[in-house]
């Protein structure tokens, strides 16, 4: 694995496989690493995967001005270009699905499939608030009651409620520990979010990986956005919003079984 700067965004390319590409998009609030990392190898035996970290995480600075969806798009592609792929698959999880449907609809001869997991076509007053509330407390650096606020949203219920008192305290300090400087601004993007728009004019083969106990993106939400996406494919999970840490070799085969059936042109 090499990382590297494409323009002031860090870059993480597995391309030791020589297979087509896939470009991941990570949520807010993660990278590539923290999002991917658990089945990073796995995606890696059979693609040329290339990520990059948003601002204020990962290896990438913060940015200086409110984050744009385009512009994370534009970095992505930026990525895919220096490593010289032509064509590619887009795997966006949560946040990152917004990324790769945005990028879909913006460069659709160059993307051969979608896998979107976690994800929504519009924040809708739920997320919407909870992500003004997220941005609001990563803004006045309470990473404790951030924490605490996202702990039971992004576990499951099974995980959660089977944890010892101790262990929970556990998940919050490592949970705000875990905060990048620009998680808040992540999050600040989410609110308004609305692809409905891009995603209807799309013609390709998408999967939606639903996780069905997920407290941050309801189930209803994710299934919304499989209805806008024309002739999407509809599979869940059943984890919270962490599928990386619940059921990492489960998501893996999803996402995998459906990358096998896309056009092996390596562009």
């Amino acid at each position: 694995m090499s990382t590297a700067l494409t323009g002031t965004y860090a870059r993480t390319v597995r391309k030791e496989s020589g297979g087509p590409g896939l470009l991941l998009a990570h949520g807010g609030g993660g990278s590539v690493e923290s999002n991917f990392g658990p089945i990073l190898d796995v995606l890696a035996e059979g693609h040329t995967v290339v990520g990059v970290d948003y601002p204020g995480t990962g290896g990438t600075p913060r940015a200086t001005a409110p984050l744009e969806l385009d512009a994370l798009v534009d970095e992505l592609v930026a990525a895919a270009d220096a490593e010289g792929l032509e064509r590619f698959a887009v795997l966006g999880y949560s946040l990152g699905g917004n990324v790769a449907v945005r990028l879909a609809a913006r460069y659709p001869q160059r993307v051969t499939g979608l896998v979107l997991t976690a994800s929504f076509a519009r924040a809708g007053h739920r997320l919407g608030l909870v992500t003004d509330l997220w941005a609001e407390l990563a803004r006045r650096g309470e990473g404790e009651l951030l924490a605490r606020l996202l702990v039971p949203l992004t576990l499951s219920p099974r995980v959660l409620e089977g944890l010892t008192g101790e262990q929970v305290e556990e998940a919050v300090r490592a949970t705000a520990a875990s905060f990048p400087p620009g998680g808040g601004d992540h999050a600040a993007l989410v609110k308004g979010a609305d692809l409905r728009a891009d995603l209807a004019r799309l013609d390709v083969p998408a999967l939606v990986i639903a996780t069905t106990a997920d407290g941050l993106v309801p189930l209803e939400v994710q299934r919304e956005l499989a209805d806008a996406l024309p002739g999407a494919r509809w599979a869940e999970l059943a984890t919270g919003h962490l599928p990386f840490a619940e059921l990492p070799e489960e998501w893996a085969a999803l996402i995998t079984g459906f990358l096998a059936e896309l056009p092996t042109d390596r562009g």
